[in-house]
């Protein structure tokens, strides 16, 4: 039986939603690198909010950005609608998009939307234990047809040069210290210590986060709040080192090849932790001697 990538014909449109989440955004990447190399000839769009849009731009296995608007998706004419977010919004806008081929995972509410039903991902990679997120989402390109393969890093283009502190020389270290939820978030005091020691060894702490967070504690560092995220992009590309909660800008520094330590609180590093990059994991509760030692462990020059 002939596989979707299979009866796709030479050129065919396909469309991908992944309509928002950073760390999801991020962590689909490798899919859509497996899905091109697969089938050179496709034409990829991806559906994504316009806050996410910047984890696209760039991308060398991307043909267009789309709106997540049904009249958008449906000008692009896909052959094959693939759902990789989920939930009713994207599941109506597959079975509306005019694809021939709508694929979605079997656990995904809606299935009647779904002419194509992906299995869980150990079903597809042979295996009985936890997956990753980058695993899961490339398991559905593996199922529509593309070889199995190890699956690769996320993939970023940063774009520009970001410039952080007083010159274009100066290393610095980005730190991430809050999170979408308290179980998330390790203490304002030992994010302190960890730039403290930073400084001392020769890397300046840049603190980023969003235009609602509070950065009172950090009021001796410098801080980026609210920042778009492709400017968040570049300024994480050009960090000797990145720390900070398990949160969406960890999976944009693995991407980007940063060296990084994450602390993880109510969520699991094996399904969320930094995809194949140099990184550190520290699960919370976590005193700074363990974060300084995953930072040890690393060996990052400043």
């Amino acid at each position: 039986m002939q596989s979707v990538l299979e009866c796709l014909p030479r050129a065919s449109r396909v469309g991908i939603l992944r309509l928002r989440s950073l760390g999801d955004c991020v962590l689909s990447t490798p899919a859509l690198e497996i899905l091109k190399r697969s089938r050179p000839d496709l034409r990829l769009a991806v559906m994504v909010e316009d806050r996410f849009r910047a984890v696209f731009e760039g991308n060398p296995d991307l043909d267009e950005t789309l709106p997540p608007r049904l009249g958008a998706l449906r000008r692009w004419r896909p052959r094959l609608c693939l759902n990789l977010h989920g939930g009713g919004r994207s599941a109506w806008m597959t079975a509306l998009s005019g694809a021939r081929y709508r694929a979605g995972f079997s656990h995904f509410r809606y299935q009647v939307v779904y002419n194509v039903r992906i299995p869980r991902a150990q079903e597809i990679l042979g295996v009985e234990r936890k997956v990753h997120t980058a695993e899961h989402l490339a398991s559905a390109v593996f199922y529509l047809g593309a070889a199995i393969t190890e699956i690769p890093r996320a993939k970023l283009a940063a774009g520009g040069t970001a410039c952080p502190t007083k010159t274009q020389t100066d290393a610095y270290a980005i730190i991430h210290p809050f999170a979408t939820t308290a179980g998330k978030t390790w203490g304002a005091g030992g994010f302190l210590a960890v730039a403290q020691h930073l400084r001392q060894s020769g890397l300046e702490p840049v603190f980023i986060g969003g235009g609602g967070d509070d950065f009172s504690p950090f009021q001796a560092y410098r801080g980026i709040a609210g920042a778009p995220l492709a400017e968040i992009k570049r300024l994480i590309a050009g960090a000797s080192l990145y720390v900070g909660n398990d949160s969406g800008p960890a999976h944009m520094a693995a991407a980007l090849g940063v060296p990084s330590v994450v602390i993880f609180g109510a969520s699991d590093p094996a399904i969320w932790g930094p995809w194949r990059s140099a990184s550190e994991v520290v699960i919370a509760p976590a005193g700074v001697a363990q974060v300084l030692d995953a930072l040890a462990r690393l060996r990052v020059a400043a």
